[in-house]
């Protein structure tokens, strides 16, 4: 797999039925290594070890309705009254963040009301702040950690 813009950090694989595998701490199973999962699997850990947000508190690939339409959000973070805080939305390395990756987390963040929107391709990290009240979405420099996003809310 490619090298990302990201730390590294020690993962498990494994190979079942001919497949690589990673093993992903949040749904506690190994899963097919695509090249989207080395990405979720690199930022659930940058997250954890390096912005001090509690792996206890992330949810992968949770299901979202909106408009009869089921869709799932990739990384989703709560808070501690388990309400949505942060959503992420992974891309593949090759994968060039467009608009359509932001109109796609703005979709999911219609019925989850995050705070903090983050669309990542392991190479490039974008955050936007959402405020619900203007209904408006601002970029933010850097992806905050926990204690800062803590101070914005």
């Amino acid at each position: 797999m490619d090298s990302l813009n990201l730390p590294a950090y020690e993962y498990r694989l494994d190979k079942r039925d001919g497949k690589l595998v990673i093993f992903d701490p949040i749904r506690k199973k190994f899963v097919v290594l695509t090249p989207e999962e080395w990405v979720r699997q690199h930022f659930i850990h940058f997250l954890a070890s390096n912005l001090g947000y509690s792996m206890s508190r992330m949810s992968v690939e949770t299901g979202n309705k909106y408009n009869q339409l089921q869709k799932r959000s990739d990384i989703l973070l709560y808070d501690e009254f388990m309400k949505p805080l942060v959503i992420i939305e992974c891309k593949a390395p090759s994968v060039k963040i467009t608009q359509n990756a932001f109109d796609q987390i703005a979709v999911y963040n219609k019925t989850l009301k995050a705070k903090l929107l983050i669309v990542t391709n392991g190479m490039a990290h974008y955050a936007c702040w959402f405020d619900e009240e203007e209904q408006k979405v601002s970029f933010l420099e850097k992806i905050p950690s926990l204690q800062e996003l803590k101070a914005m809310i």
